[in-house]
C-alpha cells in the first residue's frame, strides 16, 4: 500500500466539531449494538434457565445481532460512516479512507460505547452476567479450541466483515448498492456468528469483546479478539477487487432487484420471529 495513501491528520483535528459529532455517533451506535445484541442473549438465557449456549439460542443471537448492527450502522453512517468497530475503522485508516487521530477519536467512543451498554445491562439486569459464550459474562473459547484455531476464526469472519463493509459503504464505485451496505453488514454479521459462535463466541468486533471484559474482568484469551479482527480487516481489500477484475458494475436496475430481494429477505424474517 503506498505511504501517502496513510493520513495522521492535524493536531487540531480532535476538536473539530464535524470530528467531535462522528466520534459521538460512534459511541450511541456502538452502545445501541451492544446493549440490544448482548441484551437479547440475557434475555433468552434467562427465559429458557442457560438455553443461550443451545442451538436455539445461537440463532437468537445471530438475528439479534444482525438486526441490532443494520440499526447501529444506518443512524450513524451519514454522521461517521457508521463503522460501529474498531476494525472497521483500522481497516479505513489502512486503506487511507480515515486518518490517524480520528480513527484514534473513533476507537474510543467506541470502546466507551461497549463499556457503557455493559455497565446499563448489568445495573438495569440486577447484576445478571452476560452470556456471550461458556456462560461467563466474557467471551471465552470453546472446549477443544485452541487460540490458534479461534484466531483463524477471527480473521476470516472479520475479513468478510469487512470486505462487505468495503465494497457496499466505503467503494466509491459503489453506486446504489450503498442503499444496502448496513443490512448487508448486518447480515454478515449474523451469518459469521452461525458459523463461529459455537466455537469462539465470533466476535470480529474488539469493541465488542471489550466491554463485557472491563465488566467482568475477565481477560483470558482477550488477546485474540483484538489480534484477529485487526489482522482481518488490515487486507487490501480494494487490491483484491482489482484483481477480481471488478471494474464493471451492475446498472441501476440490478441494484433495484438487489435491494428489492434484501427488503423482501428482512419481511420474511420479521414474520419468521412474529409466527
Amino acid at each position: 500500500m503506498p505511504i501517502s495513501r496513510i493520513a495522521i491528520g492535524g493536531p487540531g483535528e480532535a476538536s473539530q466539531p464535524d470530528a467531535l459529532r462522528a466520534a459521538l455517533a460512534e459511541f450511541v451506535s456502538m452502545l445501541i449494538f451492544v446493549f440490544a445484541g448482548e441484551g437479547s442473549g440475557m434475555a433468552f438465557n434467562k427465559l429458557t434457565n442457560g438455553g443461550s449456549t443451545t442451538p436455539a439460542g445461537l440463532i437468537a443471537a445471530a438475528l439479534a445481532h444482525a438486526f441490532a448492527l443494520f440499526v447501529a450502522v444506518s443512524v450513524g453512517a451519514n454522521i461517521s460512516g457508521g463503522h460501529v468497530n474498531p476494525a472497521v475503522t483500522f481497516g479505513a485508516f489502512i486503506g487511507g479512507n480515515i486518518t490517524l487521530l480520528r480513527g484514534i477519536l473513533y476507537w474510543i467512543a467506541q470502546l466507551l460505547g461497549s463499556v457503557v451498554a455493559c455497565l446499563l445491562l448489568k445495573i438495569s439486569t440486577g447484576g445478571l452476567v452476560i452470556p456471550i459464550h461458556n456462560e461467563t459474562s466474557a467471551f471465552s473459547l470453546s472446549a477443544d479450541v485452541s487460540v490458534w484455531n479461534a484466531l483463524v476464526f477471527e480473521i476470516v469472519m472479520t475479513f468478510g466483515l469487512v470486505y462487505t463493509v468495503y465494497a457496499t459503504a466505503i467503494d466509491p464505485k459503489k453506486g446504489n448498492l450503498g442503499v444496502i451496505a448496513p443490512i448487508a453488514i448486518g447480515f454478515i454479521v449474523g451469518a459469521n456468528i452461525l458459523a463461529g459462535g459455537a466455537f469462539d463466541g465470533a466476535s470480529m468486533n474488539p469493541a465488542v469483546s471489550f466491554g463485557p471484559a472491563v465488566v467482568s474482568w475477565t481477560w483470558t484469551s482477550h488477546w485474540v479478539y483484538w489480534l484477529g479482527p485487526l489482522i482481518g480487516s488490515s487486507d487490501r481489500r480494494d487490491r483484491l477487487r482489482h484483481r477480481l477484475h471488478w471494474t464493471e458494475y451492475p446498472s441501476a436496475a440490478t441494484h433495484h432487484r438487489l435491494l428489492e430481494m434484501a427488503l423482501c429477505v428482512q419481511s420474511l424474517c420479521f414474520c419468521q420471529l412474529r409466527f
